[in-house]
């Protein structure tokens, strides 16, 4: 994780800093590059689902989600891994 975030520091989206209250943590936060670089991940990220559930109801996206956090749950118990990341989740 160290090395993670000293590449991101040191290509600019994010900075750390010592917390004041527990000096084993160093919190880390994005600067303006960092939330730019986030608004076009997120577009990029987006898109594509939103091309891909088009004229889908709320309704059968719903449906749709359900079937996939199965198809999730499978293929991880079947790479060994116990419990998939869940969006949203730390470290998913």
């Amino acid at each position: 994780m160290t090395r993670t975030i000293q590449r991101l520091e040191k290509a600019g989206p994010g900075r750390r800093f010592p917390s004041a209250s527990d000096k084993r943590c160093v919190l880390v936060e994005p600067i303006a590059a960092g939330q730019a670089l986030r608004r076009q991940v997120d577009d990029l990220w987006f898109r594509p689902e939103e091309y891909a559930a088009g004229d889908l109801t709320e309704a059968e996206r719903a449906d749709a989600l359900v079937v996939f956090e199965r198809l999730e749950t499978n293929l991880a118990a079947r790479t060994g891994d116990a419990e998939p990341p869940r969006p949203g989740a730390p470290g998913a």
